[in-house]
């Protein structure tokens, strides 16, 4: 019995230490994945599909679009922020991305504005001259514009019927004037309407003999600018011969932008330059601004005279002028960036800045604008003086962003599910599968013919992209070069807008580049790594501008080291350019522009 007992007791303690092991050990390892877990949300932790990495979710879970389980995305492993993106060096190096430290305006340019104009004659000292009656000229002194006439001086002689029938008149009421004075008097002041001297009709008078050529003599003294007749033309009564410039005053016309008009007032002060005269600097008063402003161009016209006794400026002249800002209080909490910095998508001003200093790690910033001093932007907000800003290059930025489905210009939020919410280009899905691109982003007003030569240019892209499906080097090689080539001949004096203009320099230096690099190798391989790029630019370019038709942006999943890539195209059946026959099918419709 002893021994029956031992060998219970001994039981009993087995199974409640294995019990203990067992449930005790569950539940503290329950307790710590419960702990890690909260740990993993409280960290901001972001999860995606490594199928689908546009999606974005705070917690782990299965992917909405392809059902998977969700797995950490690798911004975190890296350490960046949920809208940072990281480029390599070599990146950096082959988009030749620069950068910049924003500092106080003080301490720059900032407190001077720049304009660029031209001279022109002063239309106030103007002045035509007309012949005063109807005839023949039968001598003309002005030999070629740009001669010298002085007041009082003969410029041509007329042959006048009508003033011949005129001192016929003259002769008769001269002979009655005793009894018919009254038409005496109204003959002579026909004469003299006719610019007759007193002294010409007391010696038509005294002598008695008609002249039939008469003189006209300059009435202002000046430059001619316009000759408006020749020898043996007829000319009718108030038909102007020649046009006189006075140049001892001429204006400077100079062009503001819409942004600019505040800082100028009438009656201030300017300091004019010019290509001809160097290393001479030339004081102006502005004397007229414009009232209206051209809507086309967004430019205001403002006018400053200029002393020229000396004749140092001729009409054409370009010339240049800096406009001295008053400093005040406020300047010290302004800071400057070149212009190159900043993009803009509707109402909303952009830049990436360099949030680590010792790499090259980016993060759209939107900032507000101040007026544009030179080839600088003041800052109103959204910047602090001493940080770091991609000046040059800065296209190629947002277009690793857009890739990567972080913040950018194209996508206002970062990357998000396609169903139901935004997409990786950030715009709206429809019951089709397909999205409404053309409420992503503001499209700047072109002309017909610069949408023309884009769409050219386009074509081109197509092509290259169909090479690229093809598995076709030397096709995709030839499609670059004549893609480069279309490029070279869109005329950017088409875009009159500043914004536009700036968007389109910036554009065109990144296609060219990717077109180039893909003109230059027939490793399949290398092109497609430049397409997923020269892609993110033209997308843009077609975005903004538009080129009257409407296309496809496509998206595969698998590109770009899975992290995704997009390209256009102008059918909804999917043809990868990434994969080729590889991979044929994989990708799907994300946006359409319309």
């Amino acid at each position: 019995m002893k021994k029956n007992i031992i060998y219970i007791g001994v039981a009993l303690i087995i199974g409640m230490l294995g019990g203990f092991l067992l449930f005790g050990g569950e539940t503290s390892n329950n307790t710590t994945a419960d702990h890690d877990h909260s740990e993993e949300i409280a960290s901001n932790q972001m999860w995606t599909c490594s199928m689908h990495p546009q999606i974005m979710q705070p917690e782990p879970g299965d992917c909405p679009i392809c059902g998977m389980d969700l797995i950490p995305a690798e911004s975190g492993g890296e350490g960046l922020a949920l809208n940072e993106i990281k480029m390599t060096n070599n990146a950096m190096a082959l988009s030749n991305i620069q950068t910049v430290k924003v500092g106080n305006v003080s301490e720059t340019e900032g407190n001077s504005l720049l304009l660029s104009g031209k001279i022109m004659p002063n239309e106030e000292t103007n002045a035509v001259q007309a012949s005063y009656f109807e005839g023949r000229i039968e001598k003309l002194n002005v030999s070629f514009t740009g001669e010298k006439v002085r007041k009082g001086q003969l410029l041509a002689t007329i042959y006048a019927p009508a003033l011949v029938a005129a001192q016929q008149e003259l002769l008769t009421a001269a002979s009655m004037k005793e009894s018919q004075p009254t038409l005496y008097q109204a003959v002579q002041n026909k004469l003299k309407l006719w610019k007759l001297s007193e002294s010409q009709i007391d010696q038509i008078e005294s002598t008695g003999k008609i002249q039939e050529n008469f003189p006209i003599y300059a009435t202002v003294s000046g430059t001619v600018s316009e000759k408006m007749v020749e020898e043996g033309d007829y000319v009718k009564q108030g038909q102007p011969i020649v046009k006189v410039s006075d140049l001892g005053t001429v204006w400077a016309m100079f062009d503001a932008y819409e942004n600019q008009i505040s800082q100028l007032t009438k009656g201030q002060k300017l300091t004019v330059t010019s290509n001809a005269y160097p290393n001479q600097e030339f004081e102006a008063t502005v004397s007229f601004i414009d009232p209206i402003l051209n809507t086309q161009s967004r430019i205001i016209s403002v006018r400053a005279n200029l002393n020229n006794k000396d004749g140092l400026f001729k009409p054409g002249m370009f010339v240049t002028s800096k406009v001295q800002m008053p400093k005040n209080a406020d300047n010290k909490s302004l800071i400057s960036i070149p212009a190159s910095a900043v993009l803009w998508t509707g109402n909303r001003s952009l830049v990436y800045v360099k949030t680590n200093p010792n790499e090259p790690i980016f993060e759209m910033r939107e900032v507000t604008l101040g007026a544009k001093n030179g080839d600088n932007y003041t800052i109103v907000d959204g910047l602090s003086n001493g940080e770091e800003v991609v000046a040059n290059g800065t296209f190629t930025v947002d277009a690793a962003a857009q890739l990567q489905g972080k913040k950018s210009m194209m996508n206002a939020e970062g990357g998000k599910t396609m169903t139901g919410h935004e997409g990786h280009l950030g715009v709206q899905s429809d019951n089709s599968g397909t999205t409404d691109h053309s409420e992503m982003k503001e499209r700047i007003a072109v002309s017909n013919k610069f949408q023309n030569q884009l769409k050219q240019v386009f074509d081109d892209y197509i092509l290259l992209k169909d090479a690229l499906v093809n598995d076709d080097p030397t096709n995709a090689q030839q499609a670059g070069k004549r893609m480069n080539q279309s490029l070279n001949k869109v005329d950017m004096k088409l875009l009159s807008d500043e914004e536009a203009h700036n968007h389109w320099m910036t554009i065109q230096n990144e296609l060219k580049a990717s077109a180039s690099a893909i003109e230059s190798t027939s490793e399949i391989a290398t092109q497609r790594d430049h397409f997923k790029h020269l892609s993110a630019h033209m997308i843009s370019s077609v975005q903004l501008f538009g080129i009257d038709q409407k296309v496809y942006v496509e998206f595969c999943p698998m590109a770009n080291n899975d992290k995704g890539a997009v390209w256009l195209s102008l059918e909804t059946e999917i043809r990868n350019p990434y994969y080729g026959a590889a991979m044929l099918k994989c990708g799907e419709v994300s946006v359409t522009i319309k």
